[in-house]
């Protein structure tokens, strides 16, 4: 089977004569590029000439994707084999984000496994946080982490009270 990225220089136009093409290619670079972790995080919106506009969920994402913006730059038109973006501006729009995580909810197998809930430890930890908006962006980091962490390796328990030595012991076994 040959890759979608192996086949995505040739939807573009060296010419840059069809703009609708260029936009389907340049939103399936960016959907690479970005990663399975960044594409829910971080929505194609339009190829606006040669800006490609990605909605994201917030001013923290927004900040955070503008000093990435080089290096995504550089791999977005790479793939496409040459410059069909100039620049990536990051919107704000947290509305195409739910939009986007509902139909992609709509095509996961529903023979996932159902989230965990988050371990007391974090949820005491993040009680000490006063600023509501902190706290809340800490406990869905923490859950990203660990949900992350359980794909990798389903059966690993996460507790505070992990011993350090048992830990180095885990660590020391892994190399």
């Amino acid at each position: 089977m040959v890759g979608l990225g192996l086949l995505l220089p040739k939807l573009v136009d060296p010419r840059g004569a069809n703009s609708e093409m260029s936009e389907v290619a340049a939103k399936i670079a960016w959907t690479i590029v970005a990663g399975a972790g960044l594409r829910r995080l971080a929505v194609p919106s339009r190829l606006y000439g040669k800006t490609l506009i990605v909605s994201v969920a917030d001013e923290m994402w927004q900040k955070q994707l503008q000093a990435m913006s080089p290096e995504l730059l550089f791999r977005v038109n790479r793939l496409l084999r040459r410059e069909v973006v100039a620049f990536i501006e990051f919107r704000i729009d947290p509305s195409i984000l739910a939009h986007s995580s509902a139909k992609n909810s709509a095509h996961k197998q529903p023979s996932q496994q159902p989230r965990q809930p988050i371990p007391a430890e974090l949820i005491s930890a993040a009680s000490t946080i006063k600023d509501r908006d902190l706290r809340d962006r800490f406990l869905r980091a923490a859950d990203n982490c660990i949900e992350r962490r359980d794909a990798i390796q389903p059966n690993k328990s996460f507790s505070f009270a992990q011993e350090p030595s048992a830990m180095q012991n885990e660590n020391q076994s892994r190399i």
